[in-house]
This record gives structure tokens, sequence and C-alpha cells, in this order.
């Protein structure tokens, strides 16, 4: 074979390698577009029946559906141009977003801006829609926590320049937050920051500190507050009468209604607690509804599809951290983090497993800034993944 040939033929080789790499993660995308579509299909089953009662009789029976078929559009939207933009461009405003998602969270208390609903401040009225900053926090937290981990890479041993200054972010954070009040949120914040400094490589005793404060604090805050210590306590016995009908009223119809799913479910539309006796059927109870017209197995598939975008959002953050891509790691398990965390809260109250909280089940339930912040980061993982191919097939990003 002549020189020219055997270049041919290498060129060739390498050509069939490399396209054998599709440019995207297909099973990523298959399973968060399986969660997504399951998701509005549920909640056109959990809140199709709302409009039955006295406080969503003039929406009409589409109006939730249609509602979340547009956020899932406006965030698919945004999807797409988070994904368009490099990693290093996010690490480079991931310091701007969070003071922006700050200053988004004190305008939230501010009286006549922030928009309250049951006692709680968590929204900005933008016209027909409100916006729940904490929410962006999520995928600021995320940013600002892989930045600080790798700017302080070699500070993170030392308590007043490597631990010191994470914490009081997010003490400032918490203070916002529990202002509103929005527990849950902070929960899955303190999470996300925590889990990646942890992996970023933090002081194995600053870690234990820092965890040991988080716990007490809530510990104390749940003291502190009657309504919410009465939620611990009702939660290990929901089926005294005096807590059936108070506080564990949501829990025990929650029981109620994955105990008559049995094993495969009533069938799909045909559960009977999300005729107005589960609240919050299509928000953070949907899983409930999911048990019962579905069944056990319905519920197993569905924590089976988590299971995988978590595993999965661990597998790409390790590859990007093998090729010295420290901040998009972080950030691919911070994602993780996040969905792991959130699911695990949200399935484990509807199964009795967890204290009552209010947390929406991520690309699912639902819910207008909650499922365009879950995409956006589903984006964001999936651009860390896509510059990894490109680092193994040799190309720039």
């Amino acid at each position: 074979m002549s020189v020219f040939g055997e270049l041919t033929s290498g060129i060739n080789t390498v050509r069939t390698g490399r396209s054998a790499m599709p440019a995207v993660d297909v099973g990523m995308i298959i399973a968060v577009s399986t969660l997504v579509l399951f998701g509005l299909l549920m909640v056109y089953s959990a809140s199709i029946a709302l409009s039955d009662g006295p406080r969503y009789e003039s929406y009409g029976r589409f109006y939730f559906v249609g509602r979340h078929a547009a956020f899932i559009i406006v965030g698919v939207l945004a999807a797409l141009v988070t994904a368009s933009i490099p990693m290093r461009v996010w690490q480079k405003m991931s310091a701007l977003l969070f003071v922006f998602s700050l200053f988004l969270l004190v305008l939230v208390l501010v009286p006549g801006i922030g928009h309250e609903v049951n006692g709680a401040s968590r929204w900005l009225s933008l016209g027909p829609l409100n916006f729940q900053p904490s929410e962006l926090m999520k995928v600021a937290v995320l940013l600002y926590a892989a930045d600080y981990a790798v700017r302080k890479q070699a500070h993170m041993q030392n308590f007043l320049r490597g631990f010191l200054p994470m914490a009081f972010a997010l003490a400032v954070v918490g203070l916002l937050l529990l202002a509103e009040p929005d527990l849950g949120a902070f929960m899955v914040i303190v999470a996300i920051a925590v889990g990646i400094l942890f992996i970023g490589g933090i002081n194995g005793r600053l870690f234990s500190l820092l965890l040991t404060i988080m716990v007490l604090s809530f510990l104390a805050l749940i003291w502190a507050s009657p309504w919410r210590r009465e939620r611990l306590f009702v939660y290990l016995d929901p089926w005294n009468p005096s807590n059936a009908y108070g506080s564990a009223y949501q829990l025990s119809h929650s029981l109620i209604a994955l105990g008559r799913g049995e094993w495969f479910g009533v069938g799909l539309g045909a559960s009977v607690e999300k005729l107005h006796y589960l609240p919050e059927a299509h928000t953070d109870f949907i899983v409930a509804v999911v048990g019962e017209e579905l069944g056990f197995v319905g519920v197993t598939c569905l924590i089976a599809v988590f299971v995988y975008i978590v595993v999965r959002g661990f597998d790409i953050g390790r590859q990007a951290i093998a090729m010295e891509r420290i901040f998009d790691g972080l950030v691919a398990q911070g994602v993780a983090l996040w969905f792991g965390v959130q699911a695990f809260i949200n399935i484990g109250v509807c199964l009795g497993l967890l204290p009552t909280k209010g947390l929406t089940l991520p690309l699912v339930s639902y819910g207008g800034s909650g499922i365009v912040l879950n995409l956006v980061a589903i984006a964001l993982l999936l651009r860390v993944d896509y510059e990894s191919r490109c680092m193994m097939k040799g190309r720039r990003t």
C-alpha cells in the first residue's frame, strides 16, 4: 500500500471512530424528555378536577396543563440558550448571577413588590406570571459554589479564607429565604453548596463543622417555630384523628392515595384523592397521584429515571474533572446533587418517610419558575458533557 493510501486509511479510521460518539448524551435527553412529558400528563390528570371547586371554578379544566405546557416551551428555549454558552463564560458570570439572585430575594420581601400566597412571600409578579427567585438562586449557588471551590483551591484547608466566606454567603441566603419563609428551598441550596465544597476538597474537619452548624440551625428553626414543630411530631403519628384532620391532613391523604394504587394502580385518570381530598395534588404531592393511578410499579419507574439522571450526572462530572475541567465537573455533580436531594425529599414526604415540606418534584410537578430553571440546570449538565466530548474528539468548543 502506498504512503498516500496509508494516510487515507488512517484518516478514514479516525473519522469512523469519531463519528461513533454522538455529540450529545442521547440517553440523558431521552430520560429528561420522558420525565417532562410524563409530568405534563400527570399535571393534567391531577388538576383536571380543580375547576369543579369554588377556588378555581373560573379557571377551566385545561388551565393548569396549558400553563405548564407554556412553561415547558419557555424552559426548552431557555435551555437551548443556556447550552449554547461555553462553561468558561458561565464561570465568569457566576458571581454576578449570585449577587443578582440575592437582590431578587431582597426584592421579594419589599411590601408591594413581593407577591404573597398562603402567607408566604416568595414570588415577584411579572404581569400574568409569578417568578420565584429561590429557583434562580439554586442555579446561582450551583455556579458560584463551583467557581468558589476552584478559586479557593489553595485555601480549602483554611478556616478564614476557605470556610468562612462561603459560610457567610450561605447564611445571608438562608436569612432571606427564611424571611419568606421557604425552608425547603434553603435545604436544597445548602445541599448543593455543601456537596460541591465537599467534592471540591474542603478540609474534612471544616466540612464537618459546616454540616454540624447547618443541622443545628435547622433543628433550632424547627423548634422555634410551633407550626414546623407540629409538622415534625404529626409526621410520626399521621393516623391520630387530631393529626389526620389537622397538620397531617395532606400526609394522611397521600398515604391513602398510595395505598389505593397497590401494585399497578387504579388506572390513569381514575384517582379519587385528586378530587379535592388531597391539597396541592398537581404540585408538591403529584407522586401520590402517580402512586394511586399507576401503583407501586409506576412510582418505581419514576424513581428509576431519577436515579439514572443523578448517576449519569455524577459520571459526566467525573469525566470533566478527569480532564482537568474542575469547574465544569463540579457544576455537573452539583446538578446531580440538586435533582437527587430535591427528588428524595419530595418523594420521601409523599411516602411518609420525611416530615411534610413544600418542595416540588423536579421536571414533573406543576410550577413555572421550577420547570424553567430545572431545564436550564439540565442544559448546563449537557453543556459540560458536550465540551468533554469535543475534547475527546480533539475539537475546540
